[in-house]
């Protein structure tokens, strides 16, 4: 099933996380570019190695990837200069919630994008508990210095809605994942499904040592 922006729409409205459907709403927060950007990353540009993983932020095992074993994977390889470590998004059940929270964190800007992600992930299980993911995005949204009426422009922007579908489905068939997280390093999956540091040295290590 094509992810399109008109889709995504209906979906975020039947769930409660827009206040309304303004047709030709533009809005994108101070987002800017990022809005539209195709992938986010982190690191050095020219590594000699290239992580890439597929995620949603409603994934349970991304979450727990994210919290546990992301940190000192980032403090090792990414913040040292050795990995270019690249974030791709993928949309997972209830993809309205996910779009929402991928749109919310493009909308803070490049610079806190990976911090709104974090943020999303340590609050997905009270999210889900409590049932309440507008109160959980918004309450984010506050933090990273956007008030409700931004909040709701971002999610019903209909060019970035577009651009995050397109990128959904070239991940599906283009790139033919079907699950997250999917850990790719230089171009070779490394699994789909959870990490451990561990597994992520032995397939990096032997690359740096080229």
């Amino acid at each position: 099933m094509r992810v399109t922006a008109r889709r995504l729409i209906i979906a975020l409205a039947a769930a409660g996380l827009l206040a309304g459907c303004q047709k030709g709403a533009s809005s994108a927060g101070s987002g800017g570019d990022a809005m539209t950007a195709p992938e986010m990353s982190l690191g050095n540009p020219n590594a000699k190695v290239t992580v890439v993983e597929y995620a949603s932020d409603t994934c349970s095992h991304c979450a727990r990837f994210a919290t546990t074993v992301f940190p000192a994977f980032k403090t090792k390889y990414v913040d040292t200069g050795k990995v270019r470590y690249v974030f791709r998004e993928f949309l997972t059940p209830p993809e309205q919630v996910s779009a929402a929270g991928f749109l919310l964190a493009r909308c803070a800007g490049k610079d806190k994008y990976f911090q709104v992600i974090d943020a999303e992930f340590r609050g997905q299980q009270q999210m889900f508990e409590s049932g309440d993911a507008k109160g959980t995005m918004l309450g984010i949204a506050k933090t990273f210095g956007l008030d409700e009426k931004q909040f709701n422009d971002c999610v019903q922007n209909e060019t970035a809605l577009k651009a995050l579908g397109d990128r959904v489905q070239k991940a599906q068939d283009v790139d033919h994942i079907t699950g997250t997280p999917t850990l790719i390093v230089n171009g070779k999956t490394l699994a789909e499904g959870e990490v451990t540091l561990a597994q992520l040295d032995a397939a990096i290590q032997p690359l740096l040592a080229k």
